[in-house]
């Protein structure tokens, strides 16, 4: 049975829901949990202190000066008074320029720690498409390449050299509990350094309006235990293992027979579609569609049958699968782990 379009963008917006209502707890850049968040965190904090007495102090100023000037429109000026202003306003000038200086030194301090870290960087480069991120971890060992999408796992307590591309329009990186923004530029590389002290899963985001599902393009940075990382890195590097039971196998013919091989690469398959993410392990990931949906086999189904319906203006197509191939497709993307 198929849905009308109002349903289908209603049960969309339900799922949703989840993920919206945890934004708060792992986007908070009050909540650092790396080096350059933390400082941004004090550098922010900092001027708050500084700019919110400075802005009650030039309020009151004002209501008493119009306050003042109100009652006293007559009263012929003097030349105590005078220069009683004169030396008000040279204070107040002066002390501009400290808070200006102080400010300035701040600042600067602030970006040169921003700028490196010390320590054997990963190096990893995120780029930017309509509308989801693909991430290229780099070994100087060919085999130990890999290439997969929308989630960067890192190992705690290690610095971490994200190097930035685009492929189509100005996006921009944020993590806003590991650092800053940065903008992924076409034709440009930019690049932003990442530790994070604790483990966790820290949400990011595009924070540059990159179209019509810029607010649809989300990412996940996984810090993990160096062992663990390790573990998931060898297991990211094997292909996609082979369907074991007949629901699979068919599943998978179902993946080759269709327009999904256009765009998406499954290692191990006669794949090799660069237009899309790879699916090598999608299985295994926390979401789909750059965040859009929690990674279940019903959004999975909904996500191959209506994508447009879920993220209207993204460039993959609907599939018109029958339901025992839709069934068998979501069994075998489901075991890609």
């Amino acid at each position: 049975m198929t849905l009308p379009l109002r349903a289908r963008r209603w049960a969309a917006a339900a799922a949703l829901l989840p993920l919206a209502a945890c934004d708060q707890r792992v986007q908070s850049a009050l909540d650092p949990a790396g080096p350059q968040a933390e400082r941004i965190r004090r550098l922010m904090v900092m001027s708050i202190w500084i700019a919110a007495p400075i802005a009650v102090a030039v309020t009151a100023a004002v209501v008493w000066a119009a306050l003042r000037g109100r009652d006293s429109a007559h009263v012929p000026e003097t030349p105590r008074a005078d220069r009683r202003m004169a030396a008000t306003v040279a204070g107040l000038v002066a002390a501009t320029v400290v808070v200006l200086f102080v400010w300035m030194i701040s600042d600067f301090s602030a970006i040169r720690s921003l700028s490196k870290l010390d320590g054997r960087p990963l190096a990893v480069t995120l780029v930017g498409h309509q509308w989801w991120w693909e991430v290229q971890y780099h070994d100087s060992v060919a085999s130990h390449q890999l290439t997969t999408a929308n989630e960067i796992h890192i190992p705690v307590g290690r610095p971490v050299l994200v190097t930035l591309e685009s492929r189509d329009v100005i996006h921009s990186f944020w993590v806003p509990r590991l650092h800053g923004k940065r903008d992924l530029i076409p034709g440009y590389t930019n690049r932003i350094w990442l530790r994070a002290d604790k483990p966790g899963a820290f949400r990011g985001q595009c924070a540059e309006f990159c179209g019509q599902q810029h607010a649809n393009m989300a990412l996940w940075v996984i810090a993990e235990p160096q062992a663990r990382f390790d573990a998931w890195y060898r297991a990211q590097l094997q292909p996609a293992a082979a369907p074991a039971d007949s629901t699979r196998i068919a599943g998978q013919k179902a993946f080759l027979g269709n327009s999904c091989v256009m765009c998406h690469t499954i290692r191990g398959t006669p794949t090799g579609g660069r237009n899309g993410p790879d699916l090598t392990h999608l299985g295994g990931r926390r979401t789909l569609a750059a965040g859009t949906l929690p990674n279940t086999p019903g959004h999975l189904g909904g996500w191959v049958v209506d994508p447009q319906g879920i993220k209207p203006g993204t460039t993959m197509p609907p599939n018109n699968l029958r339901p025992d191939e839709l069934r068998a497709l979501i069994a075998y993307l489901e075991g890609l782990k």
